[in-house]
């Protein structure tokens, strides 16, 4: 793919991030939101915004099959990957062949792969890693209402008068749909936050509930109860339209009989769950919108089922501004969902004990061959893998070598596995490493197809790029293995549209509306028609008129997918969180995500500007227990848990609860040498859905004592440290800046950098300049008047100069003589350090806004008016109001005077000019 293609004309398409779902209007130079899409109306988040930056280069991609490491044809890797398919199946059964797929995969891709696997293949060992942050929301929606669907909308969101947002960092995770709430917000508009961390979103906050973790079940329990005391329970409604109230309320009572209990359980004040439990009570518009925080738990399924359990109780459900909500973590979860995705179902909205449900597929897929019951879910299936019992695993679009939990336990099962498949976008993941055949698939952009987000709106993906030579999409792939399998008729797709009027026929055979997903009027679409479709929700009608008809809420008549139309309340129980700390583990440790990477950052992490805002994998940790463990703010530390370790710099904050820490997610061994927080996490997962626990492990803490702290500026797409280096450092991690690329480098033993210099570029830097006294080392490499390297060395990273000058350097052609001492002391006099990002969408920094809150800027409108920040997603906005407050804090005594930066950050700003040239003569030397 070249970057550097232009198109005039911007395809409408689909973001690819989260399940917000936000329409895009794409080239290849630069994107920006579609106005005409309902989801987002135009707004588009800081990774969104960079799209255009995270297409892959040549450099970054394979054009060409690899078989045992070695570039084939497309012939060659199909019959390769069809006889170790056959040849398993054979001598082993179709249960020795798993899938692995992806929410980032289109649903024609999914369909495609799920009628391959468990239709024709006959292997029901498919998953995808959808498992892993909402399949405990799919098992609580099929026990509630007897079908995976979310009643509401993203209207409702803005309609309600209590917002309830439960295990959400929306701020961060869904930033576009968090700024349509943040703009509804009114003056009798409240917004209650369940989460134990401080995030961005609980800016939002009326009342922010920073409960114990794991708790939550016993929150809504007693929720439940305390309603029913109270006797605002709906009862005409739980007559009429429900089942199993008493055993419910029996339940819960156990656990929850009074709100002391509760308070006390969770960890809260008492007065805090009550204002809670009245403000429900007393509003009638109440959606309660729920993430990661609720499902990735053993008891995920639970904690879902205690929410809708009190909005069923109270008739709230499928109403304007009136819903539970699950908002989904994946571009396609929703899609892959639809299409039997998850190991435990068919396709369109089917179970295998679904009555009819087997013979219905096999007769509409032509085939004896289908899976006849469930397979393993995601953990148990590289279980299986680890035991040999799975002798051929495909693995799409995705990385379990870093995301799934005991992640060093699933590349040991990798390694094991006789023969590895990978289709993917990319070159290199931790998991490519592992892979016999490897199949270069089209990415975003090239991708053609459909997509659905979280309020079940099924929106079309457009290819704006040609597809790359040698690069072939998801279900061209898949249906030529299936061909090449024996299966042509069945496989004989010629584009994505015919596999979209399948699936959309599929969801009609057998359906007399007891399946709510019904998309069956779509299959009339002629090309052009799937060309232009518009966004739409399910389930899709036809019109008089002869266009189709989207449904926005679901049950609003209060009928249910159950056997007798129903919905049940399901009796939950309070279980604790998991292993319990101790005296070898005496921390919690919570993962998530941030605010600008995504995932495994195999996208993400190709953009400079989404590497600004937090440039290394880090440890949150509360004040005391920084002091407690002998930590230091901006040092490096180490969690170990029983499975693993975590290597980050410590950013302290009474956002976290002592005892607890917080670690993000996307970090791989392509950027770190140790900061993978899956290695932190138990395989253990939620009895009902499977979903692994990712908000709750254990672990210990201490320093990593390091007596040198390094930054190393190569060119840009270095991706490896030269190899000598690599050897001598106990962390690294690597940083993607707009013209070259950066290390953060620490040891805990000396280093002879003269010779390390010497090994790895194979003669002495021009430039240096070394105080031993000091624990300083700083190096330049020229070559041809170009920069080659640069290796800033100090004894702490809190000395370490901010790098953006230096970063342009490495764009410069060439530099005069005078000025290549300014490279020693990494800054120009002219240029003053942006200081920490805080606007990633515009690049703004720390220094410019307290800058310009000393010159008289007092809100965040006038900042976003003089600097932009927070003028595009605003995820930004709670980081920039935070500054605010604390500048006017300390600005109390003179408004007449700029206030400086020193006595805003506490940090005296670095002096660029100082390049050490009056002890010159004795510490620096100028070569050339």
């Amino acid at each position: 793919m070249s970057r550097h293609q232009n198109t005039s004309i911007p395809t409408a398409t689909t973001c690819p991030y989260c399940g917000v779902g936000c329409g895009v209007l794409a080239r290849v130079d630069g994107v920006e939101g579609d106005s005409r899409h309902p989801a987002n109306q135009g707004r588009l988040c800081v990774k969104g915004s960079a799209l255009h930056e995270t297409l892959a280069t040549d450099s970054e991609r394979s054009f060409g099959p690899r078989v045992d490491g070695k570039e084939v044809d497309w012939g060659h890797a199909i019959a390769r990957v069809a006889s170790a398919i056959s040849d398993a199946v054979r001598n082993h059964g179709p249960g020795s062949v798993a899938f692995y797929l992806s929410g980032q995969l289109l649903t024609e891709d999914y369909y495609a792969a799920n009628k391959l696997a468990k239709g024709f293949i006959g292997t029901p060992h498919v998953d995808t890693n959808s498992r892993l942050c909402m399949s405990s929301a799919v098992a609580a929606h099929k026990r509630a209402f007897g079908e995976d669907c979310v009643p509401g909308c993203y209207e409702d969101l803005e309609l309600a008068d209590l917002l309830v947002l439960a295990g959400s960092n929306a701020a961060w995770a869904h930033p576009v749909l968090y700024q349509r709430m943040k703009a509804a917000h009114r003056a009798s508009r409240k917004v209650v936050v369940i989460d134990p961390r401080q995030t961005a979103t609980s800016e939002l906050a009326d009342l922010h509930l920073k409960l114990r973790p794991g708790t939550d079940t016993l929150l809504f329990n007693g929720l439940l109860v305390w309603l029913d005391e109270q006797q605002v329970l709906d009862v005409e409604y739980l007559r009429q339209h429900c089942s199993g109230l008493e055993s419910t309320l029996e339940e819960a009572r156990l656990s929850a009989p009074d709100t002391a209990a509760v308070a006390q359980g969770c960890d809260l004040a008492v007065k805090d769950v009550e204002t809670f439990y009245q403000w429900f009570a007393e509003t009638e518009r109440t959606v309660t919108a729920f993430s990661q925080g609720i499902n990735q738990s053993i008891a995920g399924t639970d904690k879902g089922n205690a929410i809708i359990n009190c909005h069923l109780a109270t008739g709230r459900i499928g109403k304007p501004g009136a819903s539970p909500f699950s908002l989904t973590g994946q571009p396609n979860a929703m899609g892959g969902r639809e299409v039997g995705g998850l190991a435990n179902t068919l396709a369109a909205h089917m179970d295998y004990d679904t009555p009819g449900a087997r013979q219905r597929m096999a007769d509409y897929w032509q085939t004896d061959k289908l899976a006849d019951g469930p397979g393993l879910k995601a953990v148990d299936l590289f279980e299986a893998v680890h035991r040999g019992e799975i002798k051929v695993l495909w693995v799409m679009g995705t990385n379990p070598a870093v995301s799934l939990p005991e992640s060093a336990r699933v590349r040991e099962a990798l390694a094991r596995c006789d023969v590895v498949i990978v289709s993917d976008c990319v070159s290199e993941t931790d998991t490519i490493s592992f892979a016999d055949i490897l199949l270069p698939a089209a990415g975003w952009g090239e991708k053609d197809g459909t997509v659905t987000n979280s309020e079940r709106r099924i929106s079309r993906q457009r290819r704006f790029l040609p597809l790359s030579t040698g690069v072939k999409p998801d279900w061209q792939i898949i249906s030529e293995v299936g061909q090449a399998l024996g299966h042509t008729q069945a496989f004989s797709y010629r584009k994505p549209a015919d596999i979209f009027r399948e699936h959309a026929t599929l969801s009609g055979v057998g359906n007399t509306g007891d399946r709510m997903f019904n998309i069956a009027a779509l299959a009339s679409l002629t090309d052009d028609g799937y060309e232009q479709m518009q966004p739409i929700q399910w389930p899709v009608s036809n019109t008089e008129s002869g266009g189709f008809e989207s449904t926005a809420r679901l049950f609003s008549d209060g009928h249910f997918s159950t056997p007798d139309g129903r919905a049940r309340l399901v009796p939950v129980q309070a279980r604790p969180a998991g292993q319990q700390p101790g005296a070898s583990y005496p921390l919690v440790v919570n993962s998530g995500r941030i605010r600008d990477q995504w995932h495994t950052m195999t996208r993400t992490g190709l953009a400079s500007k989404l590497f600004a805002h937090r440039e290394e994998p880090f440890i949150e940790v509360h004040p005391d227990d920084v002091a407690r463990f002998g930590l230091s703010e901006g040092g490096l530390a180490t969690l170990t848990g029983p499975s693993g370790q975590f290597v980050g710099r410590v950013r302290g904050t009474v956002g976290q609860r002592p005892g607890e820490v917080f670690v993000p997610i996307h970090w791989n061994g392509q950027f770190a040498s140790s900061a993978l927080a899956s290695e932190l996490m138990a395989a253990t997962v939620d009895p009902v859905s499977g979903q692994p626990e990712s908000k709750y492990g254990i672990a210990a803490i201490k320093p990593l004592t390091a007596q040198w702290q390094a930054r190393l500026i190569q060119p840009w797409g270095q991706t490896d440290l030269p190899t000598p280096m690599a050897a001598a450092f106990d962390y690294w991690s690597r940083q993607v800046l707009p013209n070259s690329t950066g290390w953060w480098l620490a040891g805990k033993h000396r280093a002879d950098w003269s010779e390390l210099g010497w090994q790895c570029f194979g003669r002495e830097p021009e430039l240096v300049m070394e105080d031993e006294s000091k624990g300083t080392f700083r190096a330049v490499w020229l070559k041809e008047n170009r920069l080659e390297a640069v290796l800033l060395v100090e004894s702490e990273a809190s000395s370490m100069p901010g790098v953006e000058w230096l970063d342009q350097c490495f764009a410069d052609a060439g530099f005069e003589l005078e000025h290549r001492w300014s490279l020693l002391a990494a800054g120009s006099a002219d240029i003053e350090p942006a200081g920490a990002l805080v606007c990633s969408c515009f690049q703004v920094g720390e220094n410019a806004i307290l800058r310009a809150i000393g010159e008289g800027c007092n809100s965040v409108e006038a900042l976003g008016t003089t600097l932009k920040c927070g003028s595009n997603c605003g995820s930004c906005l709670p980081e920039v109001q935070a500054l605010l407050n604390s500048a006017l804090e300390q600005d109390t005594e003179d408004t007449s005077q700029p206030v400086s930066l020193e006595a805003l950050t506490g940090r005296k700003a670095p002096d660029t000019a100082d390049s050490g040239a009056g002890e010159r003569s004795r510490r620096c030397r100028f070569f050339g």
